[in-house]
């Protein structure tokens, strides 16, 4: 961990050893903010994001920022052993092709409306406008990939089994709502004279007031919406393996990346904005990610305090998506994965954006949070579909 000091300004507290300049520029204003908590904290994946980096952590008083939980709100992480310890390339391949027969991926949705029943309750209590005016939409949503590094993954464990894991959110409804409320709090910001700059693009909305409230409430319905989302895919993936083998399934992990959560931290009742960082606490499971070239491991949390009991959410990219297509070499990128047997998801130079070239090393970044989780199951990628 290292720090890094601003004059009137919290201390930045960093586990990533070589952040991105521009990911250091967006956390000391963060550290500027007049309601922020304690200190800023980046994860080891860190790099920059759209007003608040991704891999950052901020606490604040009574103070919510759309921009500091995204776009897609609950985006998270699940995954599910198997009771099988080995599978037959052949079957791997038609179980993969079956996925996708059932799983929309990129910006496909369902043909037909699925059952309410797989939706997250709404509240009478709570005035959800923007759920409500999405809500027969998001029927045809729920269940699906999405696009850009969301994914499907089989892998095998060091402990010897067969896993499954898979990356998603809240889709268009998580967009919606994101969207929605930024405005809301940009036109706030301006109204009251904000003295916070609005080229840092961190309106903000006080979670007192109505407008803040019913934010905080259609957040929290897409962090549950998003956790829906992957349960309906994880369901249906597991029928698939279980009719080509005879595998049993263990109890699903869940973690989530992109939300903000009321905790408690040195003493002080706050709200923890978690934006491509999840939560750690102590003995807390967890899922980090590399790329589908790279390892994965389920972690479990060591509850440390300093990073607001956070750690990172995957890898991080190294380099953005249209840089990865024009710079990474299409053939080496593909036989990288080739060698290692793995059935992978890049077809094009267009693929590469998601190609393992464009991510940090996940062994680094394991490295760097030797203090924030301790490794369960290191995981080797299988067969994976992206979004």
């Amino acid at each position: 961990m290292k720090f890094i000091n601003e004059e009137k300004a919290l201390v930045i507290k960093s586990w990533c050893d070589n952040p991105e300049e521009s990911a250091v520029d967006q956390a000391r204003n963060l550290a500027r903010l007049p309601f922020a908590f304690k200190q800023i904290c980046l994860m080891p994946d860190t790099h920059m994001g759209y007003g608040m980096p991704i891999g950052g952590v901020l606490a604040t008083e009574d103070i919510i920022i759309p921009n500091a939980i995204g776009l897609d709100i609950g985006c998270g992480m699940c995954s599910i052993k198997t009771s099988l310890t080995e599978i037959d390339k052949e079957v791997l391949r038609k179980i993969m092709g079956e996925i996708r027969k059932r799983i929309p991926v990129g910006f496909s949705h369902q043909q037909q409306k699925q059952s309410i029943s797989n939706m997250p309750t709404r509240s009478d209590k709570n005035d959800l406008p923007i759920i409500d005016r999405e809500f027969e939409k998001a029927l045809t949503q729920i269940g699906t990939l999405g696009g850009g590094n969301h994914f499907i993954e089989i892998q095998k464990g060091s402990d010897g089994n067969i896993w499954i894991m898979l990356h998603s959110g809240s889709r268009n409804i998580g967009l919606q709502v994101a969207q929605h409320y930024n405005k809301i709090a940009i036109d706030m910001n301006a109204e009251y004279f904000s003295s916070v700059p609005k080229n840092w693009d961190l309106a903000f909305l006080p979670t007192c007031e109505a407008l803040g409230s019913m934010y905080w409430s259609e957040m929290n319905y897409c962090v549950e919406f998003a956790l829906a989302n992957r349960k309906l895919m994880m369901d249906r993936i597991c029928q698939i393996i279980g009719t080509e083998t005879n595998a049993a399934f263990f109890p699903m992990i869940n973690i989530a990346h992109n939300y903000a959560r009321r905790e408690n931290h040195f003493g002080k009742n706050v709200i923890v904005h978690r934006k491509g960082a999840t939560s750690a606490r102590e003995g807390e499971m967890g899922i980090i990610p590399g790329s589908q070239g790279t390892s994965s491991y389920i972690v479990k949390g060591r509850g440390n305090v300093e990073s607001f009991q956070s750690c990172s959410h995957g890898a991080g990219r190294k380099m953005g998506r249209k840089e990865a297509q024009r710079t990474l070499n299409l053939e080496e990128e593909k036989k990288q994965m080739e060698d290692r047997g793995i059935l992978h998801a890049i077809r094009g130079r267009d693929d590469l954006d998601e190609a393992p070239g464009s991510y940090k090393d996940i062994d680094v970044v394991m490295k760097e949070q030797e203090d924030l989780v301790e490794v369960i199951v290191k995981l080797e990628p299988l067969a994976c579909i992206k979004g």
